[in-house]
């Protein structure tokens, strides 16, 4: 493989981008593709009666006859499209104000922002929770166990993917065209709507497509805080699965949702496309300006002030304050002094200390694997072909590797208990080896190294690799002195998202996580589950742990960083 121009590569070349690109088809195959099939094969074939199995659609008719079905389907659309119409309305001024305006604490600003995405979904669960409570400082809205707060929550995850996917755009747009516009008399608004809003349309149209993606799959939040009144899809395969045993039914529910999952995928990529033709309209990014008193930017500005404030900022700060509140009211560090035990009447197996020690076990062996198998990808994605086909190939390549993002969690996970016992004639029980959990997480995790990973790949000037290959240089010194160096800080930028990520990973590891080695995400779970105050005071210590820990990584990496540019969502 190579790039459109440049020497052609020899066969060992050939064999190397081959490889690089086989292992990870491989361990998406293995790991991904394998299992889901798996799961639908079983559940849409019988038992034939002769000890073989023959096609049985008839699950189809069953489920979709079923009111309970369409009224699962309805909520989820409903909800992913009420939170992707808010995320995109109230992140346009976010985008705008962090990336066209210039200001102290701006950097600092667009952290805390970026923050929401890696918190794990069973911590938000909690903190909204915590707050939406009768006892709660929102109580009075009586949104306790609501669509309100299922959406609410949504937005909270997804704000930020809004803001970055548009401000990006944003940032580089030459604004010499809305000046001209308002030199001839438009208002700020007209020119808004007139000259900047159809060229942010790609961006605008690809954050949406990602965000219509991340909430119709959404599955922590919606457990927690809809039940199973507001449950969606997602939520449904868990339980005909876990609770029922469903399978038949569980398979219909995960091809519907990959029908949707497939389709904001081919929507997005096509999007992702249009925005960067659009990216190489210009490359500098002086177009910001110094924030100023005027309604064009105090509008925006008061927008997301109350986003911030109201959004992301009180759910988490009212859960730290209810964490330190006692089982009698009292004021104190009574529910992390609690963290060392297993809680009320030993209703836990581990105590919270010992699932951290094993959620960050678990997450660095799934940093590992994502980063690897995700670089790979990135790297192979990154490149021209001069051949048509093989420039197809690499766009699907790029595509694949987006399904685990849409396919449901809990389908991968209950595909793995029925497929990997001894994978690929391996005499080895995967089941039982501890591997399962941290390969599921890495599965979610590969997707997000992607994104990260490939924009910085793509903007590397291919005039570098081919002055090093002119000079003698084999692809793999190439790839160490050009690629690598330049692509570094994005790389430790991935390895902190799929490290975040895997903390909070809950969908798949809730099946698959043995009780004596349970992750914190799913003990968290247990207790919130269980009665007695004590119990529920130990869950919102927990979750401040996660987050903090979790913030802690993310901040860690974004600073290692620096501004060698970004990943996209």
């Amino acid at each position: 493989m190579s790039e459109r121009s440049g020497p052609r590569p020899g066969p060992g070349a050939r064999i190397a981008w081959g490889l690089a690109a086989g292992l990870p088809l491989l361990f998406l195959g293995v790991f991904f593709v394998w299992p889901v099939v798996a799961l639908v094969v079983q559940g849409f074939f019988s038992d034939d009666g002769a000890g073989g199995r023959a096609l049985d659609l008839s699950g189809f008719a069953e489920v979709l006859s079923e009111p309970r079905t369409w009224r699962v389907v309805g909520q989820t659309l409903a909800q992913a499209t009420a939170g992707t119409v808010l995320s995109v309305l109230l992140g346009l001024p976010g985008a705008y104000l962090l990336y066209r305006c210039r200001f102290p604490g701006r950097t600092l600003l667009r952290g805390l922002v970026t923050l929401p995405f890696v918190l794990p979904t069973v911590v938000v669960g909690v903190a909204f929770r915590a707050v939406l409570s009768p006892s709660g400082p929102l109580g009075w809205l009586g949104w306790e166990e609501s669509f309100a707060a299922v959406v609410a929550a949504l937005v909270f995850f997804n704000y930020s993917v809004v803001v970055r996917t548009v401000g990006g755009l944003w940032e580089r747009l030459d604004p010499r065209a809305e000046q001209a516009a308002r030199a001839l008399g438009a208002t700020p608004w007209r020119a808004f709507r007139t000259v900047t809003l159809p060229a942010l349309g790609p961006a605008v149209a690809s954050a949406a497509s990602v965000v219509f993606l991340f909430c119709s799959t959404a599955f922590g939040v919606v457990l927690v805080l809809g039940g199973l009144r507001y449950g969606t899809i997602e939520t449904e395969i868990w339980v005909r699965t876990t609770q029922f045993l469903d399978l038949r039914s569980a398979a219909v529910l995960s091809v519907l949702q990959l029908v949707v999952v497939t389709a904001a995928l081919l929507v997005s990529a096509r999007l992702r496309r249009g925005r960067e033709r659009a990216l190489h309209l210009t490359s500098d990014r002086s177009g910001a300006h110094r924030w100023r008193w005027t309604p064009s930017d105090v509008v925006p500005a008061a927008v997301t002030a109350v986003v911030v404030g109201g959004l992301l900022v009180l759910p988490m700060a009212g859960l730290v304050a209810r964490s330190f509140r006692a089982p009698d009211g009292s004021w104190g560090l009574h529910n992390y002094v609690a963290l060392g035990t297993t809680g009320g009447r030993n209703a836990l197996t581990v105590t919270v200390w010992e699932a951290l020690a094993t959620s960050l076990r678990t997450a660095a062996l799934a940093a590992l694997i994502a980063v690897v198998v995700g670089g790979l990808v990135a790297l192979v994605v990154s490149r021209r072909p001069r051949s048509r086909g093989l420039r197809r190939a690499v766009g699907t390549l790029d595509t694949v590797f987006m399904l685990p993002l849409g396919v449901s969690a809990v389908t991968v996970g209950f595909g793995f208990l029925i497929t990997l016992d001894r994978p690929l004639g391996l005499d080895v029980d995967l089941r039982t080896s501890g591997l399962l959990v941290p390969v599921a997480q890495a599965v979610v995790a590969i997707p997000l190294v992607v994104r990260t990973v490939l924009p910085v790949l793509r903007a590397i000037d291919p005039r570098l690799r081919e002055a090093a290959t002119t000079l003698g240089a084999p692809p793999g010194r190439v790839l160490r002195t050009v690629d690598l160096p330049l692509a570094a800080r994005s790389l430790g930028l991935a390895v902190g998202f799929a490290f975040a990520v895997s903390l909070g990973e809950f969908g798949a590891t809730s099946f698959l996580a043995r009780p004596d080695a349970a992750t914190l995400p799913v003990v968290i779970y247990r207790l919130i589950g269980l009665p007695g105050a004590e119990n529920y005071g130990m869950a919102l210590a927990a979750s401040v742990v996660l987050a903090v820990l979790t913030a802690s990584v993310m901040m860690v990496a974004e600073r290692l960083r620096g501004d060698a540019g970004g990943g996209e969502f």
